[in-house]
């Protein structure tokens, strides 16, 4: 009697390691300051750009191996995605690397009003202050920001403000991506005509000026109701005078007509 075969189940395939998670993945913004956002002209992609305030929230986190900037900006009565008004710096101290962003790219509301510009001029002061000699590094840019040659201009001169070169793989410069640099070499301004920074008290003076102006404009109004209701109460009684003299024209001229037919 032989023996039967035995089944021999194949050996599971190692399961790859998951990635390690960022560290302060789940960081929040800790420190808030109000920006002004100028008037602006119409825009013929992003359309009007009137008087505005948003919040600029930021935290920052360090440990040996990492260090973390995190900043947000935070629009009033309104709701933005997730990876939306963000844009987090890490830095890798191992590595002397660090990383600006994300894949999908720095994704703004409201559009073109400098905003990123400000945002990018944090992130290069926080990394100058004792990181010049890391070293930026390159990162695909998103295709559908090239779909359209205004807003891809405008992203690549944003980049080049910042110090961050781009470079294209084919002639329709569709695939692009940012060449790597030192952080020495990048610069930190922003249009500070578009994007003011407002303390606390230049706020609550604001406000006051506000209240006021509501105040003066109310008593304005008053002021002119009141005129209105008097002119209609002239109006009342210029109009029951002139009735009263048609009807005593008619009176009249129904008098002379008996007179002169009697």
């Amino acid at each position: 009697m032989t023996d039967a075969p035995v089944a021999v189940e194949p050996a599971e395939e190692p399961q790859a390691p998951d990635s390690a998670e960022l560290p302060w993945a789940d960081l929040a913004v800790e420190h808030f300051q109000l920006l002004r956002l100028a008037p602006l002209p119409t825009d013929r992609n992003s359309g009007a750009r009137p008087l505005r305030f948003v919040e600029f929230g930021h935290a920052e986190r360090h440990d040996k191996a990492h260090s973390l900037l995190r900043m947000e900006i935070r629009l009033p009565g309104q709701k933005v995605r997730k990876e939306q008004n963000r844009l987090d710096v890490r830095v890798d101290h191992a590595e002397r690397r660090v990383t600006v962003g994300s894949d999908s790219g720095l994704q703004l509301e409201p559009l073109n009003r400098g905003i990123g510009r400000y945002m990018m001029a944090q992130a290069v002061q926080w990394l100058q202050r004792k990181w010049s000699h890391y070293r930026v590094e390159g990162m695909a840019l998103a295709n559908k920001d090239a779909l359209n040659e205004d807003t891809r201009l405008r992203r690549d001169r944003f980049l080049a403000a910042t110090g961050i070169d781009v470079e294209y793989a084919d002639p329709q410069h569709l695939k692009g991506r940012t060449v790597e640099a030192t952080v020495g070499q990048l610069k930190g301004g922003w249009n500070s005509e578009k994007v003011q920074r407002v303390d606390i008290l230049e706020a609550a003076g604001m406000l006051q000026q506000a209240e006021q102006n509501l105040l003066e404009k109310d008593a304005q109004l008053r002021e002119r109701d009141e005129r209105v209701a008097k002119y209609r109460r002239e109006d009342s009684g210029l109009r029951f005078t002139i009735t009263c003299l048609v009807a005593f024209a008619v009176f009249q001229a129904g008098l002379l007509i008996w007179i002169a037919t009697r």
